[in-house]
């Protein structure tokens, strides 16, 4: 059965990172009051190719709803067709549109709120930026429960760190909201983190578990209680390449975390 495809208009359209060519887009669903989602999904952009083959392609909503509105964040791909669609004026300017079906996914966050680690590289910051956006909505009740809110956010170079002004004011705002960006290739002036969001997850997981005084090996978990009804007091949401979720996926297992609190979206 076909999919039920809605116009989206883009209303903005901003280069936040040249070296990496990220663009960072707003768009509108005229013909809709609200288009609701869960912070965390995902939507499908399509339009036809230079061959007028139908091309489909899946991008995480970079923000949480707002009426009929949302945010996508972009890099463009050398050769993509959907990417260069998007981010080339060109083909997209300000006041035209793409269409687009959704929402999807069930990347989101699992409530109630619990102390979290959002742990992202690269535009899998965009999920990481709905999720922030609905705890601490700008002007709206604070969602998060007090609970701690870790942001580890990893890429290689200072120019490719996407939305970095916004959470640092959050983080300025929300003393439960920690911003962590760490740089894998970091210049001399960098006065910041250095090395993998691996490394600087386990700090967390271990300087957590010493103040709260928790054994930092867990548990295991008793295998009567069934899967639908397990709970955890804290839970890592992980979003960007493959290699990446895989080696916070180990580090936490080492822990003795249980796969059900370890949550992730990966893309390669």
């Amino acid at each position: 059965m076909a999919r039920e495809t809605y116009t989206a208009r883009l209303a903005r359209k901003d280069c936040i990172s040249e070296s990496s060519q990220c663009y960072h887009f707003e768009f509108v669903l005229d013909a809709l009051e609200s288009f609701p989602f869960a912070a965390g999904q995902f939507i499908s952009a399509v339009a036809p190719d230079a061959n007028d083959k139908t091309q489909t392609r899946a991008y995480s909503i970079a923000s949480a709803a707002r009426g009929n509105q949302f945010d996508l964040c972009v890099n463009r791909v050398e050769g993509g067709f959907f990417s260069n669609h998007l981010a080339d004026l060109p083909d997209l300017p300000v006041g035209a549109t793409i269409q687009v079906h959704g929402p999807h996914g069930h990347f989101v966050l699992h409530e109630p709120v619990t102390d979290s680690i959002l742990i992202a590289t690269g535009t899998g910051v965009a999920p990481m930026r709905g999720f922030v956006q609905w705890l601490f909505p700008e002007g709206g009740p604070d969602r998060s429960g007090g609970k701690d809110i870790w942001l580890v956010y990893g890429t290689r170079h200072e120019t490719e760190i996407y939305y970095q002004e916004e959470f640092e004011a959050l983080a300025l705002r929300q003393p439960n909201f920690h911003y962590l960006p760490t740089l894998s290739r970091a210049e001399e002036s960098w006065t910041g983190l250095r090395g993998y969001v691996q490394d600087h997850v386990a700090r967390i997981v271990e300087e957590r578990a010493a103040r709260l005084g928790l054994p930092l090996l867990q548990p295991a978990v008793d295998p009567a209680i069934p899967k639908a009804e397990l709970e955890f007091d804290i839970y890592a949401y992980i979003c960007g390449l493959n290699n990446m979720v895989a080696g916070v996926r180990d580090k936490l297992a080492g822990y003795g975390w249980h796969r059900k609190q370890i949550v992730f979206e990966r893309y390669d």
